[in-house]
């Protein structure tokens, strides 16, 4: 249930009990922000951001704020139940080196460009989009660095599922940083140095670079979905090569980076997710958890006083460079070791993405009972990270 906050110019809404104080300040910051409609919903798994926090939603009426959305714009994470129901170890690390042979990770992209025919459809190839075509369709089917993973687990009866999390590549990072920097410029040139120091520049949505953005902003989500789904057609293949016959379920896909015209208390608005996912009235959505941790399939409960938004994760609780810093790498394997996953941590280097950096992902769950029904629990048996 949520905790309310009155002192600001609007209501803040939060599902957490604690929250860091670089966070808290930005909370502030967009609930004072001169555009900001009826109130601000802060998500479980909420950490600081840019601008504002990951794990924020909030609404605003004719203006889009860049930073609102984020620099990986579409990311979100998609899964599919296999039709299999025990996989040795042995064929396990089988699959996953050929999942790390088929999908180039990191930094790294396809060496030749991918099929044009799986690219989103834009009226106009303008902008960054123009500029960096063939860049994407090369970065097409590519997994990324930093949080995004592929993972396969089992469900509570034994079913083996694919789950994968990623975004649109450096396109969305290209994106976001250009029509900021515009957002910069207008903000500036209109008196609002003070919105450009918390880094919550926006541009007016009915403007040519707004409606540009706009524009540009649904092609990134729409890309980021082709680019999982890519991915995911590979990883049926090789365990279809593998057992022969097997059979799959249906494409779960939720986004958690975007923003989307919605009507909400009876008014059409701008609803900013950064980190956060729709979970409207029987929507079906996805909660990973960390390294090593349960990921849940969810229902939304359509609750209005989120925006009918939920977590889309269990949210960071360390810095990277702190969880480098501070984790001890052994205790981190030994947990991974302990049941039997086949895990991704080999070096202190690896430690920002073990699950001691984040938050604790059942308590994230109980937060948000309100928001969602839990309807699979997930449970790793191995990952791939960068």
């Amino acid at each position: 249930m949520e905790k309310v906050i009155t002192t600001e110019k609007i209501p803040v809404k939060l599902w957490l009990t604690d929250i860091e104080a670089g966070a808290m300040r930005q909370v502030r910051n967009i609930a004072n922000f001169p555009f900001t409609w009826h109130q601000v919903a802060i998500m479980p798994d909420a950490h600081e951001g840019y601008g504002m926090p990951i794990g924020g939603v909030l609404a605003t009426k004719k203006v889009i704020i860049p930073n609102a959305v984020g620099v990986d714009i579409g990311c979100g994470v998609c899964a599919q139940k296999t039709w299999l129901k025990k996989i040795e170890i042995g064929a396990l690390k089988a699959v996953m080196s050929a999942i790390r042979k088929k999908i180039p990770l990191g930094f790294n992209k396809h060496k030749k460009e991918q099929s044009r025919e799986l690219m989103p459809k834009l009226a106009v190839a303008h902008g960054c989009v123009a500029k960096e075509w063939a860049n994407a369709l090369k970065s097409l089917g590519t997994l990324g660095g930093g949080n995004h993973f592929i993972e396969i687990q089992k469900d509570s009866d034994g079913w083996i599922w694919l789950m994968l999390h990623s975004g649109s590549r450096n396109l969305g990072k290209q994106v976001a940083d250009y029509y900021n920097r515009l957002a910069e410029r207008e903000c500036r040139d209109n008196g609002f140095d003070d919105l450009v120091k918390q880094e919550l520049s926006f541009l007016q949505l009915e403007s040519e670079t707004g409606k540009k953005y706009f524009s540009e902003m649904r092609f990134c989500l729409e890309y980021a979905l082709a680019n999982r789904q890519l991915m995911m057609e590979r990883i049926k293949k090789i365990f279809a090569d593998k057992f022969a016959g097997l059979k799959f379920g249906e494409f779960i896909n939720i986004a958690h980076n975007y923003a989307a015209r919605e009507v909400h208390f009876g008014q059409e608005v701008i609803v900013h997710r950064k980190g956060a996912t729709q979970a409207f009235k029987g929507q079906v959505g996805i909660i990973p958890g960390s390294q090593g941790t349960k990921s849940y399939l969810v229902r939304g409960l359509g609750n209005a006083e989120s925006f009918q938004s939920c977590s889309h994760g269990a949210g960071r609780k360390m810095g990277r460079n702190q969880a480098t810093r501070e984790l001890n790498l052994e205790e981190e394997i030994a947990k991974l070791n302990s049941k039997g996953i086949v895990h991704a941590i080999r070096t202190r280097r690896d430690l920002d993405e073990a699950s001691g950096a984040y938050k604790d992902i059942d308590q994230v769950m109980r937060l948000q009972a309100d928001l969602v029904e839990i309807v699979t629990e997930l449970e790793p048996l191995a990952v791939i990270k960068a």
